[in-house]
C-alpha cells in the first residue's frame, strides 16, 4: 500500500485531478468576488438572543442555588449537578470524539485516484456539493451528535450514583448466587454503559462508512476495490460493535432475573432450561462475529462480516427464540404447574421481602357462637373505641362552608385522619389547614400585588372529632376558629398544598404591615395584617437577586414595585411535595401529605419511598394501577404514583414547616440498602431517626400508596403454596367503591381489634373479596387486611407493633362483602330508631337521592364481632343545588349479619340491632363532659329537662356576667353551658329528638364508647 492511501496526499477531490500546492482542489481564473454588505441588525439581533438565553440559564441557576441554601441542601444541589454536568461532558465528548476521529480518518485515508465509473461520476458530484461545507459538517456534525447524546444520558445520573455507592443487601439470588445488590445497583449501570458505548461505536461507524463511501474509498461489491483503510477502519469498529453486543447478551442473562412473563416475573423453567443456554451461545457468536470483522482487514473483503451478522441474526431468532418457543409449548405446557414450582416458590420468597408482606400475621376467623347472645353483641359493639362517622374523603365542602370564613379561603378537597390528646385521651380526628386561594378573589382585585405582595398565605389548622356529629350532622371542632384545645402553635400557613406560585414577603421594623392575616370581624371591617418575621425563603434585598427573579419570573416588578424592600424574601417552591422533591429527587413520595401540630408548628408529613424496578424474581407492579382508588380518581391534593416497581420501602419520614418551609428527612427503615446507598450519595442530607422527637412521633402513621401496594399483592401472594398460586383458585380482588364502582375503595384509618387482640390499635384498613371474571362475581368478605399505624409517642423509636400487617382471613363462615352489605342497605326496610322518622331506609334513600338532594355514601367501616362482622355505615345528605350546600351526617346505618339498623346516630342504630342493653348507660364519650357533682336521676326524659333548665341557667349566668365586665365569671359561665349543651344533646340523642340550645356553639353527638388512649 503506497503512503498516500494512509494519509492526507496530493490527492484531488476524486476525479484524478491533482491539486495546487496549498489548495484542496483545481485552482481556475481568479475573479473578485462582490461581496454584500451586512447591516449591524442581524448581529444585534443574535447577540441580543446569545444573551438572553445565558442571562436566562444564569438567573435559573442563581436562584437555585440561593433556594438550596435557604433549606440548607445545598450539596445535594450541588451533587446533581455536578454528576449530571459530568456524564453531559464525558458522554458529549466521547461521542463527539469517536464521530469526529472517524470523519476525520475516513477522509484522510481517502484513495488518491477514484476509477471512473458511472457511480463514482454521481458520487463526484456530492463531493463538489460536499466540499466547501466539509470543514464546517466535520466539526458541526460530531458537537450535534456529542450534545444529543450527553443529553441523553442526563437521566442516568441516578443510576451513576447508585453503582457509585453500592450497597450489600446480604441476600443470594437463586438462579446466579450472586448477592441482589449486583441486581439492583451494578446491572443497570452496566447495561447503561454498553447501550451508551454500542450507540457510539455504531454512530462513529456510520460516519466512517459514509465517507469512505462518498471519496470513494468504499465501493459497493462488483464495482471497485475498496481501500485497505476503509477495511482497518470499518473492521475495528465492526469488531467492537459485536463485542458490545456479545456484552449484551451476556447481561442479558441477568436480566431475566427481572423480566415479567404471563405467569410470574423473574426466571421460569424455559428461561433457565433455554434461554440463558441460549443467550451465552449468542455472546459467544457475536464474538465469533467480531472476530470476522477484524479478519475482513487480511482478507479484503466484506464476505465474512456479512456472514457472521447473517448468522447471528439467523442464530438470534431460531437458538434465542425458536428454541425456547419449541420448550415452552411442548416441554412445559403439559407439566408447567409441576416445572414451574419451584421459580413459583422464588418468586413468591422475593415478593414477599421486596414489598414487606414478610410482616404478614395471620388471624384466623373464629366461628360464631351457635346461639348468639345479644347482650354480648352488644356490649362488644358498644366498645369499639371512636367510631369514625366523620367521613374526611366527604366533609371537605362541610369545613369549607362552615369555616372558610371568605372565598379568599380554602380547604383541600380531601382531608386527613391524625390522632391528639384531648383531655388526657387520644383522639382520632379529621384535620386540615385553611389555606389561601386565589381563585376566591374577585377578578377586579387580582393584580400582582394582591397576589404575591397581600394575599401571601392561609391561617388556621382545623380539627373535629372524628367519632363526633351536631345534632344538624355537622362536624364538632376541637381546634380552630377561635377553639383551643391543643396548646398554642403557629396558625399562619406560608407552605402548603393549595399556596401561590410564589409571594414577596417581609419589610424593615416599623414599616407598615401589608400581608393579609385574617377578617377582624363582620363584612367590611378593617382586616388583621401581618408582616412575615420567619427564616423561611431567599432574601432579595440586594439589586443582585432582584435582577435574578426579575428574570426567572418574567416579572419586572421585582425591580419596580416599592412593596419588594431590603428586608423582602420570596417564597417559592412552596408545597410539600415539591419542597421534599427538590432536596431529595432520589424518593419517590407517597401521594398523601398531612398536617399536624407539632411542637408549636404545623408540620406537613411526607412519607418517601425508595423503589427499584431491578430486584430479582420480585413482581413488577405498576404504581399509577396499584395506588389509584375512588379517592385519587376526584382529588386535586392526592395523587397517583408512575412507574413499575418490584421493590418498596418506607425508608425516609420527611416534614415541611408550614411557617419557614424548612425541610427535615429523616431515616426511618435504617436496614434498607438502598437509603444506605442514597446516604452515602448525599452524605448528612438524612437526619438519623433518633431526632424525632416524641410529639412527632405521636403523629407519623402508616404510608397509603405503600398499603395501596401491599394490598394488591396480597390479592394474590396471600397465597403460599406454588401449586395453589398456579392454580389461582383462591385470588381476591380489593372491593369497588359504592359511589364509584369503576375505582377500589379507599383505604381507611380506624381504631380496630382483631380476633385474639384485646385492645383496638389506630390502623390503616382495607378488605378483600373473591377475584372474578365478571361483575356478578359473589362479593363475600375474603380478608381484612389492618396494619398498625400508631408509631407511638416514644422519641426516636417507633411503636413495638408498628407496621405489623394482619391479614384475617375467612374461612367457611364468610360475612358479606361491602358490595353486598351495600345492597342490604339500599334495599333494607327497616325503621329509623327516630321515631320522628316515618319512611323505612330504602325510602329514605330514595327520598335523598332526588329532588334537589344528594346522597352520598361515607367511609364503610368494618369491625370483626363474636365471629361476624359488623359495619358501620354514615350517610351524607345535601342539597344538589346552591354554592352554599354541603353534605351532613344525617344518618348512621349499622349491618350485622343480615340486621340493619339504622338511626340519627350510631348509639341508636345499634340499639336496634342488639336492644338497649340493661338499662346500664354507655360509657361516657370523652367529649362529652358530664357534672361529677351530680349524678344523674330519673328517667332519661327527666334528665333532658334538667340539662335543659342548666342550660338557660348558665346561658343566663354568661350575659350577666358580660354585663357587669366579670371575665372570669363569664369564662365559667361558657364552660358551664359547654357541659349542659354536651350533656343534653347526648341525653336528647337516645330519645330521637334534638336539643334546643340558646348558644352559638354546636352541640355533640358522640358514639357511645371512648377512644383508645395510648
Amino acid at each position: 500500500m503506497s503512503r498516500s492511501e494512509w494519509f492526507d496526499g496530493p490527492a484531488g477531490p476524486g476525479d484524478g485531478t491533482p491539486r495546487a500546492e496549498g489548495g484542496d482542489g483545481p485552482r481556475g481564473p481568479s475573479r473578485p468576488a462582490a461581496r454584500r454588505r451586512r447591516g449591524p441588525l442581524g448581529t444585534t439581533l443574535v447577540v441580543l438572543a446569545g444573551l438572553a438565553l445565558l442571562g436566562g440559564l444564569a438567573a435559573d441557576i442563581l436562584t437555585d442555588v440561593w433556594w438550596y441554601d435557604s433549606v440548607g441542601f445545598r450539596g445535594v444541589f450541588v451533587k446533581e449537578l455536578t454528576t449530571k454536568v459530568l456524564i453531559f461532558a464525558v458522554a458529549g465528548l466521547l461521542t463527539a470524539g469517536a464521530v469526529a476521529v472517524s470523519l476525520v480518518a475516513a477522509y484522510r485515508t481517502r484513495p488518491i485516484y477514484v476509477p471512473t465509473t458511472p457511480a463514482q461520476q454521481v458520487l463526484e458530484q456530492y463531493r463538489q456539493a460536499i466540499e466547501p461545507l466539509r470543514r464546517l459538517a466535520v466539526v458541526a456534525i460530531p458537537v450535534v451528535l456529542g450534545l444529543l447524546a450527553g443529553s441523553g444520558s442526563l437521566g442516568a445520573w441516578r443510576t451513576v450514583l447508585l453503582w457509585a455507592n453500592r450497597e450489600p443487601f446480604g441476600i443470594e439470588d437463586p438462579q446466579f448466587g450472586m448477592d441482589v445488590g449486583f441486581f439492583v445497583f451494578t446491572l443497570p449501570f452496566l447495561r447503561f454503559l454498553v447501550s451508551f458505548v454500542t450507540v457510539v461505536l455504531a454512530l462513529a461507524f456510520v460516519a466512517g462508512a459514509f465517507t469512505h463511501y462518498v471519496y470513494g474509498g468504499l465501493q459497493l461489491p462488483g464495482r471497485g476495490p475498496t481501500t485497505r483503510a476503509a477495511y482497518v477502519h470499518l473492521g475495528v469498529l465492526g469488531a467492537l460493535i459485536a463485542l458490545t453486543r456479545a456484552a449484551s447478551y451476556w447481561l442479558d442473562r441477568y436480566s431475566l432475573s427481572t423480566q415479567r412473563g404471563s405467569l410470574l416475573t423473574g426466571i421460569t423453567y424455559t428461561d433457565d432450561k433455554a434461554v440463558l443456554p441460549t443467550k451465552a451461545i449468542l455472546a459467544v457468536a457475536a464474538i465469533m462475529c467480531a472476530g470476522f470483522f477484524l479478519a475482513a482487514i487480511w482478507s479484503r473483503s466484506w464476505r465474512l462480516p456479512i456472514t457472521g451478522v447473517a448468522l447471528l441474526v439467523v442464530t438470534a431468532v431460531l437458538v434465542g427464540g425458536a428454541y425456547p418457543a419449541l420448550i415452552q409449548s411442548l416441554r412445559v405446557k403439559p407439566s408447567e404447574k409441576s416445572l414451574e414450582a419451584e421459580y413459583i416458590g422464588r418468586n413468591i420468597a422475593a415478593t414477599t421481602r421486596a414489598f414487606g408482606l414478610d410482616r404478614v400475621k395471620r388471624v384466623q376467623n373464629p366461628a360464631p357462637p351457635a346461639t348468639p347472645d345479644k347482650e354480648t353483641e352488644r356490649d362488644d359493639a358498644t366498645s369499639i373505641p371512636g367510631v369514625r362517622v366523620i367521613d374526611p374523603n366527604v366533609v371537605a365542602p362541610t369545613f369549607r362552608q362552615l369555616e372558610g370564613q371568605r372565598d379568599y379561603y380554602a380547604f383541600p378537597d380531601t382531608l386527613d385522619v391524625d390522632r391528639y390528646e384531648i383531655d388526657g385521651s387520644t383522639r382520632d380526628a379529621v384535620v386540615a389547614v385553611r389555606e389561601i386561594n386565589l381563585d376566591g378573589l374577585p377578578d377586579s382585585q387580582r393584580n400582582w400585588l394582591n397576589d404575591h405582595t397581600i394575599y401571601t398565605h392561609g391561617y388556621g389548622f382545623y380539627a373535629a372529632y372524628g367519632n363526633q356529629r351536631t345534632s344538624e350532622g355537622d362536624p364538632v371542632f376541637f381546634e380552630g376558629g377561635g377553639r383551643s384545645s391543643i396548646g398554642e402553635y403557629e396558625p399562619r400557613i406560608y407552605f402548603g398544598e393549595l399556596s401561590p406560585s410564589y409571594s414577596v414577603v417581609g419589610a424593615p421594623e416599623g414599616a407598615q404591615q401589608r400581608e393579609f392575616d385574617f377578617p377582624a370581624g363582620s363584612e367590611g371591617d378593617v382586616a388583621v395584617n401581618n408582616t412575615y418575621a420567619g427564616d423561611g425563603g431567599v432574601q432579595i434585598g440586594s439589586m443582585l437577586r432582584r435582577l435574578a427573579y426579575a428574570v426567572k419570573y418574567r416579572e419586572a416588578n421585582f425591580l419596580l414595585s416599592d412593596a419588594v424592600n431590603s428586608s423582602s424574601r420570596v417564597l417559592d417552591h412552596r408545597s410539600p411535595t415539591e419542597r421534599v422533591e427538590r432536596v431529595a429527587p432520589w424518593l419517590r413520595l407517597d401521594g398523601n401529605v398531612y398536617p399536624a401540630v407539632v411542637e408549636g408548628r404545623v408540620q406537613w408529613i411526607v412519607d418517601g419511598f425508595t423503589t427499584s424496578a431491578n430486584y430479582p424474581n420480585s413482581r413488577l407492579v405498576e404504581l399509577a394501577d396499584a395506588t389509584s382508588d375512588s379517592v385519587t380518581s376526584r382529588s386535586n391534593v392526592v395523587t397517583v404514583g408512575a412507574g413499575q416497581v418490584n421493590y418498596l420501602r418506607n425508608s425516609v419520614k420527611a416534614t415541611v414547616d408550614a411557617y419557614d418551609g424548612s425541610v427535615k428527612l429523616y431515616g426511618w427503615d435504617t436496614t434498607d440498602p438502598m437509603l444506605k446507598a442514597w446516604g452515602n450519595a448525599f452524605p448528612g442530607s438524612v437526619r438519623d431517626i433518633s431526632e424525632i422527637s416524641g410529639d412527632l412521633m405521636s403523629h407519623i402513621r402508616y404510608p397509603q400508596d405503600l398499603l395501596k401496594v401491599q394490598r394488591e399483592l396480597l390479592t394474590e401472594y396471600h397465597v403460599t403454596q406454588p401449586g395453589d398460586f398456579y392454580s389461582g383458585s383462591d385470588r381476591w380482588r380489593v372491593p369497588r367503591d359504592p359511589a364509584q364502582q369503576a375505582q377500589d375503595q379507599p383505604v381507611v384509618f380506624q381504631s380496630i381489634a382483631l380476633p385474639g387482640e384485646e385492645t383496638a390499635s389506630f390502623s390503616i384498613t382495607t378488605s378483600f373479596v373473591p377475584a372474578s371474571n365478571n361483575e356478578a362475581g359473589r362479593e363475600i368478605l375474603r380478608g381484612l387486611l389492618a396494619v398498625d399505624a400508631d408509631a407511638g409517642n416514644e422519641a426516636g423509636k417507633p411503636g413495638e407493633g408498628f407496621g405489623t400487617l394482619r391479614l384475617l382471613e375467612y374461612g367457611s363462615a364468610t360475612p358479606a362483602g361491602p358490595g353486598q352489605v351495600i345492597n342490604q342497605i339500599q334495599n333494607s326496610t327497616a325503621r329509623s330508631q327516630n321515631t320522628a322518622e316515618p319512611l323505612n331506609l330504602a325510602q329514605y334513600i330514595t327520598q335523598n337521592s332526588g329532588s334537589g338532594k344528594t346522597l352520598t355514601f361515607g367511609n364503610l367501616l368494618a369491625f370483626p364481632l363474636q365471629g361476624r362482622m359488623f359495619y358501620v355505615q354514615p350517610l351524607y345528605v345535601q342539597a344538589s343545588a346552591g354554592s352554599g350546600s354541603f353534605p351532613q351526617n344525617k344518618v348512621t346505618v349499622a349491618v350485622y349479619g343480615t340486621n340493619v339498623a339504622w338511626g340519627d346516630t350510631l348509639e341508636q342504630a345499634i340499639n336496634g340491632l342488639f336492644g338497649e342493653g340493661d338499662g346500664e348507660e354507655p360509657p361516657t364519650d370523652p367529649g362529652t363532659p358530664t357534672d361529677p357533682g351530680t349524678p344523674p336521676t330519673g328517667t332519661v326524659a327527666q334528665q333532658l329537662a334538667a340539662a335543659l333548665g342548666d342550660i338557660q341557667a348558665a346561658y343566663t349566668a354568661g350575659q350577666e356576667a358580660l354585663r357587669k365586665g366579670d371575665f372570669a365569671a363569664y369564662g365559667t359561665a361558657q364552660k358551664e353551658l359547654d357541659a349542659a349543651i354536651k350533656t343534653a344533646n347526648s341525653l336528647a340523642a337516645q330519645l330521637g329528638t334534638a336539643a334546643p340550645t340558646p348558644a352559638p356553639s354546636g352541640t355533640a353527638s358522640p358514639s357511645p364508647s371512648p377512644s383508645p388512649t395510648g
